[in-house]
């Protein structure tokens, strides 16, 4: 299994959750309305009157099978929008309850 965690603009609103639909992938964790900052040339986004944008997170446990094509998806999802700022990142889980 692997753990894909995903930060987004809050602009794409749904779509995240609707490539989890299409891959078939049910189960995540969302967060809403964090603040950050991309490590490279992103704009802040605090929610606040100077940054007024925030991002969400989801966090994904899919099999090893769904993982690479997912990880593809988000990549071209991101090329796609490149203004709009998309991470994510997949490491292996070792046990779950």
């Amino acid at each position: 299994m692997k753990a894909i965690f995903i930060a987004y603009n809050q602009a794409y609103g749904s779509e995240i959750v609707e490539l989890l639909d299409d891959f078939g992938q049910r189960g995540f964790t969302q967060w809403q309305d964090i603040q950050g900052r991309g490590g490279i040339d992103g704009e802040p986004h605090y929610g606040d009157h100077a940054w007024p944008t925030q991002n969400f997170a989801i966090l994904t446990i899919v099999p090893d099978e769904k993982a690479e094509a997912l990880m593809e998806a988000l990549r071209v999802k991101d090329e796609t929008y490149p203004n709009l700022g998309l991470r994510a990142f997949s490491w292996n889980i070792e046990q779950a309850v």
